[in-house]
């Protein structure tokens, strides 16, 4: 169905959200569960965003399921903890919203759609030993979706990069790789496996992929089918040419879809989640500067358009953050076909044993189990110098973890080696001519590590030294799930560059999500959440879903705020038959 040709020119909706991730989502849906018409506008072709690529997981504090499972961590510890690792960028207004309504966010949302999460039985902060920090309690992990009761919408919903499908085309998740890594250990992991193998064999006689939905495209298919049902409107490949601003209030937008221009009036306001700007090409001049290359995970839609159309309302954006993007590193293949495929290492590979980085000049420079937000940085210290680096790794590491796009045995990755992705080489001297560091400095790289790994030490840099660390590596892997020696030729390589998950500069709001101007003063009908708003943790990233946690709860919030100033109800259309029009104008494929 499409919006037809002799509709009519101007519609009017209660709220109208600019984006289709997890906040976009969270407030559509929050807005229709109380009765508002609602618009959701996509510019891209799919609908989930980054969002739907991502790790799913949530941030909130003292959540049902934590009280549940007999976890209460007091306000007070999750503040201190913020406070600790936000710094000076703390604010505690926004703090303050996001730790008391967060759990009421995911509540509703949980009471009102098919969105379910389950409390991770351990999955400590990215900090652990701040003050504050906790190993459980405050990530939550999002429940496997069936990707069929979509129904023919199942086409629209943003796909996985490959590098994160197995066997072409089958999703896990953090539990389903822990099981394919120990496969050949553990009789539950192998019967585990088999389970998913079957299910994914049936999946593929009438889909073009599985689907067993896990990770964000499990929540993005949660919150969309119930949206749906709840009657939300989306529109694909819509593309906003503005706001319109009356007397300093934003009363709705024009859209272009396919040439087709439409005037549409947001009698309660318009809610920017269009996710930020980190694939546009402003997002270079937000970077710190270094001579590698730099790969964002973020849409390639995602440039900025929020940023944009709020500055015809002197909207205001964050500066001096602690950084401007979530960082991640990433490695690229380059396809037969000339095209590129980019990888995060967030879980699967630099924190197990085996596995260490090195940089130009063939030494270590951090903790490889430290988060990927801490890897980054410390990559991009010394003025860059460690940009790019070198994940490096044994025969019997790569063959029981793998890395990056190589997967563990026995999994033929001749071709990624072929492609010059995953480099080879016989022994440690090869395998510094491959990479292009000084062979002396990395044979004594390599020598102080191995004579502290046997000790299941690492002196350097304390590898496996917290509990996060040790989380991230191999649990089977005893006494330290995170150090092994590197020793059985061949040895392995892949290029490490600088990358992001978004960016965490965006539109300054108060604790309602109204978009605030130049001056502080909120502007009416006009709020951001996701990565639209400017991050609340500063640029920080103190645990698992910092980002989709707030995106849940101010997508949830700017909702709230919406539905009381309109008084829960709905709006009647501008003329008469718009109701027809209203109910049929789905942008969708």
């Amino acid at each position: 169905m499409h919006l037809p040709d002799s509709g009519p020119a101007e519609l009017s909706y209660d709220v109208v959200v600019l984006g289709s991730g997890a906040a976009g989502f969270a407030a559509a849906l929050s807005a229709a569960c109380k009765g508002l018409r609602v618009l959701l506008v996509e510019k891209d072709a799919s609908f989930g965003g980054t969002s739907a690529i991502s790790g799913g997981a949530v941030w909130i504090h003292d959540s049902d399921q934590a009280r549940a499972a007999g976890i209460h961590v007091p306000a007070e510890h999750t503040r201190t903890y913020l406070q600790a690792v936000i710094g000076a960028g703390y604010k505690p207004e926004l703090v303050d919203a996001f730790v008391e309504r967060g759990r009421e966010a995911l509540a509703f949302l949980e009471g009102h759609s098919e969105l379910k999460y389950s409390l991770r039985p351990l999955s400590p902060d990215y900090y652990p030993d701040l003050p504050g920090g906790t190993d459980k309690g405050r990530a939550l992990e999002i429940d496997e979706y069936d990707g069929r009761r979509l129904g023919e919408r199942f086409k629209d919903l943003r796909r996985p990069p490959d590098g994160m499908l197995l066997f072409g085309g089958m999703m896990v998740n953090r539990v389903d790789i822990q099981h394919f890594l120990a496969i050949r250990r553990s009789p539950k992991s192998f019967w585990h496996c088999l389970k998913l193998l079957a299910r994914y064999g049936v999946d593929r006689l009438s889909h073009p992929r599985g689907t067993r939905l896990t990770v964000g495209n499990a929540l993005i298919a949660r919150l969309a089918a119930s949206a749906f049902a709840k009657g939300v409107e989306l529109w694909l490949e819509t593309r906003t040419e503005s706001l319109i601003v009356e007397d300093g209030a934003v009363k709705g937008l024009l859209v272009d879809y396919r040439g087709q221009r439409r005037r549409v009036l947001a009698r309660g306001g318009v809610v920017l989640a269009c996710g930020g700007f980190a694939a546009g090409a402003q997002a270079a001049d937000y970077r710190p500067k270094t001579d590698a290359r730099h790969w964002s995970m973020s849409p390639e839609t995602n440039v900025g358009d929020g940023l944009r159309l709020a500055a015809a309302a002197n909207a205001a954006a964050g500066e001096g953050l602690a950084a401007n993007f979530f960082w991640a590193p990433v490695s690229v293949l380059r396809k037969p076909d000339g095209s590129l495929e980019r990888f995060p290492h967030l879980v699967t590979d630099r924190a197990k044993p085996g596995v260490i980085a090195v940089n130009r000049a063939g030494r270590r420079f951090v903790n490889e189990s430290n988060s990927y937000h801490c890897f980054v940085e410390a990559m991009f210290a010394d003025g860059g110098a460690n940009a790019p680096c070198w994940l490096i790794c044994d025969s019997e590491a790569l063959n029981r973890y793998g890395m990056g796009l190589a997967r563990p045995k026995p999994v033929d990755n001749s071709a990624l080696i072929e492609a010059g992705y995953l480099l080879r080489a016989d022994d440690i001297g090869g395998l510094a001519q491959a990479i292009g560091v000084d062979p002396a400095a990395l044979q004594r790289t390599l020598e102080r590590y191995n004579a502290d790994a046997r000790q299941n030490l690492d002196r350097e840099f304390g590898k496996g030294g917290n509990s996060y660390n040790r989380y991230m590596g191999d649990p089977l892997h005893q006494p330290n799930p995170c150090i092994a020696p590197l020793q059985r030729a061949p040895y392995y390589a892949i290029r490490i560059d600088t990358g992001d998950l978004g960016s965490a500069r965006g539109l300054l709001t108060d604790a309602r999500a109204n978009v605030l101007d130049r001056e502080g003063r909120p502007i009416a009908g006009l709020y951001a959440a996701g990565n639209e708003m400017n991050s609340i943790m500063d640029g920080t990233y103190p645990g698992p879903g910092i980002t989709l946690g707030p995106g849940l709860a101010f997508g949830y919030i700017a909702a709230c705020d919406i539905a009381e100033r309109l008084g829960g109800g709905t709006s009647r259309a501008t003329q008469p038959g718009d109701e027809h029009v209203l109910r049929t104008a789905h942008l969708h494929h």
